[in-house]
């Protein structure tokens, strides 16, 4: 073999290794990082026998998508721990008589107090569909409700949809998702890399607006 074949194949050999070596770190960056999302998820909702105690908001916003959401919105309103109910992300085919059913409120009071959207395809759309609502409702501060794996995504669009808009967290803990030992459950281990990386994509966008902003 000539030496400049060799001095070629060896450059071949280090470039591999160096690709190897960060795909390797990256993983592991990326696996340590999936056990901290998973273990920093709120195993328990808040307390359901005080709600009254709870801090009130101007409003409740529900995102559809997941078990326990609605009847949880609901239950807070009914609880009188804030002035409307807005449920965003609702199918077209869905209106207010529906939820009657559910709220096992009067027919005025789910009509003063529920409203639907139904702008909304995925968080980002939820984020600015209520933004815009709460503007036109003249709100400040409201109560988000979602799944408990879903709430820290939802928390930074939130964020840079309506910086000015104070959101407290209420997640819901769907009984389908086993968070104790994750990795053991195919269907949530799924689930929580997958929202992982939903919400590595929308942390890199809020750290870039962030960016731009200063």
């Amino acid at each position: 073999m000539s030496p400049a074949l060799r001095r070629r194949r060896d450059r071949v050999a280090r470039t591999l290794g160096r690709v190897v070596v960060l795909a390797l770190l990256l993983a592991t960056a990326w696996a340590g990082g999936l056990v901290w999302f998973a273990g920093t998820i709120a195993r328990e909702p808040p307390g359901t026998a005080a709600l009254e105690s709870l801090e009130h908001t101007d409003a409740i916003v529900v995102l559809t998508g997941g078990s326990g959401r609605l009847s949880t919105g609901l239950d807070l309103l009914k609880a009188g721990l804030a002035k409307k109910l807005f449920v965003s992300g609702v199918y077209s085919s869905v209106d207010v008589k529906e939820l009657l059913s559910l709220s096992q409120l009067s027919p005025d009071k789910v009509e003063c107090c529920i409203v639907l959207g139904y702008a909304a395809a995925d968080t980002v759309g939820n984020a600015f569909e209520t933004a815009d609502w709460m503007e036109e409702q003249g709100y400040t501060s409201l109560r988000l409700v979602t799944a408990n794996y879903h709430m820290r995504r939802s928390l930074l669009e939130f964020a840079m949809a309506a910086p000015h808009i104070a959101v407290v967290p209420h997640a819901v803990a769907p009984a389908n998702v086993h968070l104790a030992e994750w990795w053991r459950w195919p269907g949530t281990a799924n689930l929580l890399a997958t929202e992982y990386n939903k919400y590595l994509v929308a942390l890199l966008r809020y750290q870039l607006e962030k960016a731009l902003d200063s």
